[in-house]
């Protein structure tokens, strides 16, 4: 090297960012851990999508540290020997190997999470849709029940005919005795409408369920493609790390 001032402050530099990007994705972890709620699998999933959303920078900042170290190595400013259990490269040789199990185990437990929680989701849009059938069923009787009901529409013709009902109301009810005409002239409306809300309930729980699939495909896809390739990576890191710790640290 050619300034070994300028070198020797490289290497420095290279550490201590390493040394920083992992310390503070450590801390960002442990941070994305509260609440701490690892039996909810909404909470495994939120916690799962986030780490990996973050696990590139703790390699970053393993490569960095090692290519502190070679730097130093290059310029001759290194130590001689095997390489100890103080030190950094240890360490993060140690954490990447962790790193990568864990990686490695979120993949099938994000996607068995993502199974789940895609299960009560559509168990939530079948009781919707149940429910709404269920109103549109009685809302049909209800009507049903009206129009054979002379002694109600009697009722609400005298209302009418009273002149004790004025202005809006007095619209409302004509306008409802009219519907009851027309309904009455045509009884295969009733059935034609509540068909027609049927039809709308159905291509609405269809897009419901089609939007869940797609959104748990999409995270799982992501997710688990990620985190897989995170795992590769730090596990390569780790295992080529360890050999170079056992040949004396040196390249």
């Amino acid at each position: 090297m050619s300034n070994p001032a300028f070198s020797q402050f490289s290497t420095l530099a290279l550490k201590v960012v390493g040394v920083i990007l992992i310390l503070s994705s450590l801390l960002d972890y442990i941070i994305l851990l509260i609440p701490f709620d690892p039996m909810n699998p909404d909470w495994q999933i939120s916690f799962t999508s986030q780490i990996v959303d973050r696990g590139i920078i703790p390699m970053v900042g393993i490569s960095f540290l090692i290519l502190g170290y070679w730097l130093e190595s290059a310029i001759g400013n290194s130590p001689a020997g095997k390489i100890s259990f103080t030190d950094l490269r240890f360490w993060s040789f140690l954490l990447a190997a962790i790193l990568g199990l864990l990686f490695l185990l979120l993949v099938p437990v994000h996607l068995s999470n993502l199974g789940r929680a895609s299960a009560q989701v559509m168990q939530q849009i079948e009781q919707s849709a149940s429910q709404a059938e269920d109103q549109i069923t009685g809302q049909l009787d209800q009507v049903t029940q009206l129009l054979g009901d002379n002694a109600r529409i009697q009722e609400l013709d005298a209302a009418i005919a009273s002149g004790q009902v004025q202005g809006e109301q007095l619209e409302q009810l004509q306008t409802i005795r009219q519907q009851i005409e027309e309904l009455r002239g045509n009884p295969e409306a009733i059935e034609e409408q509540a068909n027609q809300a049927r039809t709308q309930l159905q291509d609405q729980r269809r897009e419901a369920e089609n939007q869940a699939r797609l959104t748990a495909f999409k995270s799982g896809f992501r997710i688990g493609i990620s985190s897989f390739l995170l795992s590769m990576g730090y596990l390569v890191i780790g295992g080529m790390g360890f050999r170079s710790l056992a040949g004396g640290g040196r390249r």
